[in-house]
């Protein structure tokens, strides 16, 4: 038997008119028809019958418009068929027609030409699958993928899917904005091709955790962007096994920096004074505990310096709170300049400040009380009052081997800091655990 592409074109008294044959044709589960280059039917198997509800000797001698009307035949499909006809071309496309009965539908149709004996185009074989419901379901997924992503691209939160390889299935544009890269190029790429090797990796040890147990995971998680910006997140990643059968995870992070951020200036404020931006009471002795254990385990000196700015209520009573704030102001500053990053400068009450100093002996830690007594006295806070003159008192004490807790070395430099004021005031009283002495 003769290939149909070598055929002469279908007639009823051809040999492919024999009910072997057409039997073959009729249950291919396609649509298969011939036409000379007139685009004239010259055969047509059951199912291509059964859409033009003609039977093959009504079909046979008739064109396309026949059945479908010149308004189904559109500049594409004629092109088409004189490319196949008259350049000799195999053509493979979609086409959509409205059949005789009112429905419309959508084929894959491949078009080649057919010869005769003597190797001239004769004809057109076509044959044409039905795709309706097929390219129905790729319409519908394509749209649900188009709102998918677009919901995912306006989610406030970075999403992103990954393999048990390390490799990218999917990220959303805010993913993609922190890792640096377009979506492209993130999807098919290793975590190690986008950033860090020690930031990959250790999302990789919490991604393999959570494939291994197949628990969901919950955590608070820190990443620096391309732009060296660090952001905050709350993130939840689950396992996830897909058709392909490779574990995978989804991580759905949000990002909580503002809310991180006023966290923590929360609690700078719980622990600073905001005026002069000291570690305030509760702060100071919640360090000084902590450096009082330090001391004692460590063998460490730890000395406290307890300040009074002098005549403060006269000052405010004089010239008005606002150059008081400023007096406070400027007297916190010029101990700044005084101090070591580690020591701890607070602002107890209001005219009162203390001064904790780690690692630091009795002597040291006098003479930084003299500079800041020194510095205080030649500062002038107000240049709107030149003649405001500011001193401080000043108590230093050093903790000794019999203090049971930090309270005692407070009390103690409390207590030389009114000796410093009953001594006449702009002046460093340094307190021992069993003497008193006058600087």
């Amino acid at each position: 038997m003769r290939h149909l592409s070598d055929a002469v074109p279908l007639n009823p008294s051809t040999d492919l008119a024999t009910d072997a044959y057409r039997l073959l044709l009729d249950e291919v589960g396609a649509f298969v028809y011939t036409s000379d280059l007139a685009g004239r039917y010259t055969y047509a198997n059951r199912l291509v019958l059964a859409m033009l509800g003609h039977p093959l000797d009504y079909v046979l001698g008739k064109d396309f418009s026949h059945f479908f009307g010149h308004d189904g035949i559109d500049d594409a499909l004629s092109e088409t068929d004189r490319r196949v006809m008259y350049a000799g071309e195999t053509i493979a496309r979609e086409e959509t027609h409205q059949l005789p009965n009112g429905t419309v539908r959508t084929f894959w149709s491949i078009k080649k030409p057919l010869h005769d004996a003597a190797g001239v185009v004769c004809g057109l074989l076509g044959i044409s699958y039905d795709i309706t419901e097929k390219k129905q379901l790729e319409d519908k997924l394509r749209e649900q993928k188009t709102l998918l992503d677009a919901v995912l691209n306006n989610i406030d939160a970075l999403i992103y899917m990954k393999d048990a390889n390390r490799r990218f299935l999917y990220a959303n544009q805010q993913a993609a904005q922190i890792i640096g890269a377009p979506v492209e190029r993130i999807v098919g790429s290793l975590d190690t091709d986008l950033m860090p090797r020690e930031v990959a990796d250790g999302f990789w040890a919490k991604d393999q955790h959570i494939i291994a147990s197949q628990q969901r995971h919950t955590s608070e998680e820190t990443f620096v962007d391309a732009q060296g910006r660090r952001h905050h997140y709350w993130s939840v990643v689950v396992p996830w096994t897909p058709v392909s059968g490779t574990p995978a995870v989804i991580g759905m992070s949000t990002d909580i920096t503002a809310l991180h951020e006023l966290k923590e200036e929360l609690q700078r404020q719980a622990r600073t004074d905001s005026l002069t931006g000291c570690a305030n009471r509760r702060s100071f002795l919640e360090t000084a505990e902590h450096e009082f254990v330090r001391s004692r385990r460590q063998a460490t000196p730890l000395c406290q310096i307890a300040i009074d700015l002098d005549h403060f209520k006269q000052i405010n009573d004089a010239y008005g709170h606002p150059i008081g704030d400023l007096v406070l102001q400027d007297f916190s500053a010029c101990c700044r300049t005084a101090l070591r990053e580690v020591d701890v400068l607070a602002r107890t009450g209001g005219e009162e400040f203390c001064i904790l100093l780690p690692d630091t002996d009795i002597t040291a830690a006098h003479a930084i009380a003299e500079r800041i007594r020194i510095m205080t006295r030649d500062c002038r806070p107000s240049p709107a009052h030149p003649n405001l003159q500011v001193t401080a008192s000043f108590g230093v004490s050093a903790l000794a081997t019999t203090d049971s807790d930090f309270q005692t070395l407070f009390a103690r430099a409390d207590r030389a800091l009114y000796l410093a004021k009953d001594q006449g005031r702009d002046c460093v009283v340094v307190l021992q655990a069993t003497t008193e002495t006058l600087r």
